[in-house]
């Protein structure tokens, strides 16, 4: 099988195996492959010792890793995150959190704020809409921080109104969608990827293992022998890969509190990619 050429990215030089990279349409910005969400893993109590998610997030700057993904929703995870990153001393990453209210505009911007001083970041690379809640009240704010220099970039989430989204891509100047993606779910593959990539519009996948449920729909199973032309040494790395290997994709974001699952998630980010050929063998195997 050859490797699909449908990616840009770089492969760094030994002895760091940092994962490729792939570019943000709207500006060319490198952006690592392989990203980290917050959602549940993170939710725990910034003034304790967290030393399981402070390897997770070290190894996972260690591999050239760099989106961290929250949310005011995610409890507290933004505190946590900040309380990490000012422990292990690193600054080298891309934040990208939510807003997330119903409230009006000036409990939007309180709110972000709040993010912004909880993650202890000199400012927000990228704000979404969570769920879309306050869209056409947010939407307007995130533009006007994005002019002032207040975020880098800015973008929605989703998770079910699937004409909705394909609208915002096509109708407003988006920087970032994210959605649900994975291997089993593959409803995005339809008319959302094709009219991101056409519109410039990065894409951030959330649940790429669907909660674990991959996983346990392959227990027992063995990967296939193919598998191994693409580096695929696991089955986090062949759902990944799966992913990684759409041209639209630029960043799964698994979130995992165990730092040899980070490590597994991170091998995703090396060597070849699926062609599409692959992929639809990728299908039928998780099938069969």
């Amino acid at each position: 099988m050859k490797p699909s050429k449908g990616w840009e990215g770089q492969e760094p030089s030994p002895p760091i195996r940092a994962v490729f990279r792939k570019r943000i349409p709207k500006t060319g910005e490198w952006l690592p492959a392989i990203g980290l969400g917050s959602s549940r893993t993170f939710d725990a109590d910034p003034k304790a010792s967290h030393p399981a998610l402070e390897q997770v997030l070290s190894h996972f700057l260690d591999f050239g890793g760099s989106l961290v993904d929250s949310s005011p929703m995610y409890g507290q995870a933004e505190a946590l995150i900040g309380s990490l990153v000012r422990s292990l001393d690193r600054r080298d990453l891309f934040f990208a959190t939510k807003v997330w209210t119903a409230e009006g505009k000036k409990a939007g911007i309180a709110q972000m704020e709040s993010s912004q001083e909880k993650m202890e970041a000199d400012r927000i690379d990228l704000m979404q809409i969570h769920n879309l809640v306050g869209l056409e009240t947010h939407l307007p704010t995130l533009r006007e921080w994005k002019a002032e220099g207040r975020i880098r970039y800015l973008g929605i989430t989703e998770m079910r109104d699937w004409e909705r989204i394909e609208q915002l891509i096509l109708k407003q100047d988006l920087d970032f969608i994210q959605i649900p993606y994975s291997l089993a779910f593959r409803k995005a593959e339809e008319r959302i990827l094709p009219a991101a990539r056409d519109h410039g519009v990065a894409v951030l996948v959330m649940r790429p293992f669907e909660r674990g449920r991959l996983f346990r729909q392959v227990q027992g199973k063995e990967l296939p022998p193919w598998a191994a032309t693409f580096g695929i040494r696991s089955w986090a790395q062949f759902f990944l890969k799966y992913l990684l290997a759409h041209p639209a994709v630029s960043c799964p974001i698994p979130a995992t509190s165990k730092p040899h699952h980070l490590i597994d998630n991170m091998g995703a980010g090396h060597g070849p990619l699926p062609d599409e050929a692959t992929r639809r063998k990728m299908v039928a195997w998780l099938e069969s």
